[in-house]
């Protein structure tokens, strides 16, 4: 939020996207952390960084505030590099966590869980979410939709009130009077 540059700024979102996600592998919640990864940082987060690129951004002043940020931002990897190698070498040990209320059966899947309890017990507020969704998307097409006067548009009753009389001219040429100097009704 506080990065000026809308370049850094996405690819500081997909960033923490892919934080998220890696908490949520650790909580052992596999298929969201998936999810989060697929949905938003392959469309959202992408989306985002197609659109910021298409500003006109001076690479110029970027480059140099790189330059002037380069100390802080070393010295953060080396953190992020430290705190990696923390998590490394921790994860042989295992967290008891038994006493959580939504933990799953050994026997069971994630994806298979997150799926019964989606469409057993929160199958009302799961079916408003995705209703409320679709609202959404269509207002949001009908307040966009501006009708163009460059396209030409059927009209179903002008149509309907023709018939072969009022459809179809029949004329006679003469030798040397083209298609453009007839008359229509």
């Amino acid at each position: 939020m506080t990065s000026r540059n809308p370049v850094v700024a996405v690819l500081w979102l997909i960033f923490a996207f892919c934080n998220g996600s890696g908490l949520m592998i650790l909580l052992g919640a596999e298929f969201l952390a998936m999810m989060l990864i697929v949905i938003y940082v392959g469309a959202v987060a992408v989306l985002f960084l197609f659109v910021v690129m298409m500003l006109d951004i001076k690479f110029a002043e970027v480059q140099g505030e790189l330059k002037k940020n380069l100390s802080i931002a070393s010295i953060i990897a080396v953190i992020m590099f430290a705190d990696l190698i923390l998590i490394i070498l921790l994860g042989t040990k295992s967290i008891n966590i038994s006493n959580v209320a939504f933990t799953t059966p050994a026997n069971i899947s994630n994806t298979l869980a997150i799926g019964k309890v989606l469409y057993t017990d929160f199958v009302l507020p799961f079916q408003a979410a995705g209703l409320i969704l679709f609202v959404a998307m269509i207002a949001c097409i009908a307040l966009t939709l501006r009708p163009s006067t460059a396209v030409k548009r059927q009209n179903i009753n002008q149509q309907l009130k023709r018939n072969k009389d009022s459809g179809m001219n029949v004329t006679k040429l003469g030798v040397k009077q083209g298609v453009q100097e007839i008359q229509y009704d």
